[in-house]
């Protein structure tokens, strides 16, 4: 098995992101497998283990749910991908950072192309993704603090959660599929 080289390889990267630069390019490729419906267990080694992840439809904590949410892709649609993309990059602190990217993704469902446009934000601490937005139409997504009525704003969170522990059960909790 080649775990001890990819492991070294990823610590590399971790110590490469302390610096608080450069650490979109070894998160990025990984992104694009997960958007794409072509995601292996490795690509999910950029999230902290109690990272989150929040798109209008679900909201994962932890790397189990997080797997469960990019795996059920393929379950829905016939083709899902990132086909443009740009890049912001900015260092937060010591060893932390936010990447912005502004993207495209295309899907397909039922024959029928779908085109979204997306901004999705990561919070990157010791060079591990802790938390994982996709703002569709680049709108923030609904909670208690972004709607006007914070109980709209609290029901939106909770369908979230409902919908990702659903998934959650459905994707058999976040087991890696066999290939």
């Amino acid at each position: 098995m080649d775990y001890e080289p990819r492991a070294k390889e990823f610590q590399d990267h971790k110590s490469f992101g302390n610096s608080g630069g450069g650490i979109s390019e070894f998160i990025v490729p990984h992104l694009l497998k997960l958007y794409g419906s072509r995601a292996t267990a490795r690509d999910f080694e950029i999230y902290a283990p109690n990272a989150t992840f929040e798109d209008p439809l679900m909201c994962a904590h932890g790397v189990k749910q997080i797997k469960s949410a990019f795996y059920s892709l393929p379950k829905v649609f016939s083709e899902s991908r990132i086909v443009e993309y740009t890049i912001q990059e900015n260092a937060t602190g010591p060893g932390k950072a936010e990447i912005l990217i502004d993207n495209k993704q295309h899907y397909k469902i039922f024959r029928k192309d779908i085109d979204l446009v997306s901004l999705i934000k990561l919070k990157v601490e010791g060079g591990q993704v802790v938390h994982h937005e996709d703002w569709w139409d680049r709108k923030p997504l609904k909670n208690r603090d972004t709607t006007n009525l914070p109980l709209v704003g609290r029901l939106a969170e909770y369908t979230r959660r409902g919908s990702m522990l659903i998934t959650h059960v459905l994707m058999g909790f976040g087991k890696d599929p066999s290939h």
